[in-house]
């Protein structure tokens, strides 16, 4: 399946939520794709549980 039928396959399960469930379920239906996207994405092993709480290295250190 190509990114472009599931991109449009997430709007319209977000049209349908907001459509029927008004804006908080239009929310809570976003937040959970985005969940669910990020766990697809580690149990791909596209993405390693410290790429998320790492901070950007820098060679100066804070003062």
């Amino acid at each position: 399946m190509s990114m472009a039928v599931v991109g449009l396959l997430a709007g319209m399960a977000l049209a349908f939520a907001g459509y029927f469930g008004g804006f908080g379920a239009f929310l809570l239906v976003a937040a959970l794709g985005a969940v669910g996207f990020v766990v697809g994405r580690f149990l791909d092993g596209d993405l390693e549980p410290g790429d998320l709480f790492r901070g950007r290295e820098r060679d100066e250190r804070r003062r």
